[in-house]
Formats: structure tokens, sequence, C-alpha cells
């Protein structure tokens, strides 16, 4: 699912996209950038929150590189685009008013990260004209076991949960056997998603070519960092 978001956001740009991970897997943003200090670089890092990675093991990727010339995007959320995705994404379940929402996300002990998810679960709130709650499929009270129970244990009729996770994998099969009625699937098969990190990448532009070491002429790095 990665390596196809990824392809999906270069041909929106016209050029290839690399793909680097923070952390289990590889190449890192370091290996990927010390390899192409030649030409600008513009990293997008493709978290949902500015959580550890996106504050801390991202900027250190960057400084060991020793590369010189790299813009780093904000992360994908929190924000009205993001946000739009998760509200179709549970249209296309089926969802409807009156449903008992949970926002089910990874996880996180970040306190930047916390409030970045709140700040997405009341931005979800609003948009669709329903309470929403936050639940977590790894770190953080309450699991999304508990908050589906809960729920029903509030009198809910049907438990929906719009999962807050860009791909397939651990986290989002304990979303859909936490008990809810529906999940919706995650964020990165939605083809807004692509257009979301592009723009990322075409906002960035401006600030890469004023970047005071930019060489005139050198290719562009387009790197999607996760």
């Amino acid at each position: 699912m990665i390596g196809d978001l990824a392809a999906r956001v270069g041909a929106l740009l016209g050029q290839t996209v690399q793909v680097s991970f923070v952390d289990v897997l590889g190449p890192t943003p370091s290996e990927v950038l010390a390899a192409s200090t030649d030409r600008r670089a513009i990293v997008v890092p493709a978290f949902l929150s500015r959580g550890y990675h996106v504050r801390t093991d991202l900027p250190a990727h960057v400084a060991a590189s020793g590369h010189r010339n790299v813009v780093v995007t904000p992360a994908l959320g929190p924000g009205g685009q993001v946000v739009r995705i998760v509200a179709d994404q549970l249209a296309q379940i089926g969802w409807r008013p009156g449903d008992s929402v949970i926002l089910g996300a990874a996880g996180t002990s970040d306190a930047h990260a916390r409030e970045d998810l709140h700040t997405t679960a009341t931005l979800l709130s609003a948009l669709t004209g329903s309470p929403v709650s936050l639940a977590f499929a790894a770190v953080g009270d309450p699991h999304i076991d508990q908050a589906v129970e809960k729920a029903r244990d509030a009198g809910a009729r049907r438990v929906v949960v719009a999962s807050y996770l860009l791909s397939d994998g651990l986290f989002q099969e304990r979303l859909h056997a936490s008990g809810a009625d529906l999940v919706s699937r995650p964020l990165g098969s939605h083809p807004w998603m692509a257009r979301l990190i592009a723009d990322r990448f075409c906002r960035a532009v401006p600030s890469a070519l004023r970047h005071r070491h930019r060489r005139p002429g050198a290719p562009t790095l387009a790197m999607l960092d996760l």
C-alpha cells in the first residue's frame, strides 16, 4: 500500500518519489539523503500527527545524512484535508448520523501527538455533526476494545471505527477485531491522500528554491518518509 501511494504521488508530481522509514524497515531517511547530496531534497513526513518520529527522529536523520539542502514539510495531520478523507472513508462504509463514532489511532505517549489526535477527533465531529471519541490500537488509553465496549454499554445501536492509520497492518487488524459494527479503510487507500501529499511537496518547492545552499538547475529529490 505504501509503495502504491508513493507511485500515485509521483504520478501527480511527474517524478519518482523515494520512500524511507524512520523505524523497523529501511532504507532510512539518512541513507536516502546521503546518497543524493547533489540534489535539493523535499521530505514529507507521512505521519498523521507531530509525534516523536516527526519532531526528533527525522531531524536527527537529516543531520546525520550531511545533506545541506533539505526541506522537511509539516506532517499530514491534523488539518481539514486529512479529516475530509477520514469522513469520506466513513461515508463509503455506510456511516449514518446517530452512529457512535470512534477515531481509531495507533497510539502515542507523546503529548504533542496526543494533542493533534484530539484535534482531529474534534474536527471530525464538527464535519460529521456527530460526537467522536478517541481510542488506540497500541499505546494509550482507552484501548480500541475498551472504547467499543463503553459505547455499547452507553446504549449505542451501531459503533463505527474511523481508521486513523495510513496503511493496513497489525493496528488496522486490531481495529477490525475490536467488536465494532463497521471499520473504515486506512487512509493511504484513498485517492485524496496522494493529492494531500503531493500538495505538501508543491508547497515546499518555493522554500527549497530560496535555500541558500541550492544549486541552480539541480533536480529535486522527492522523498516520502514513514
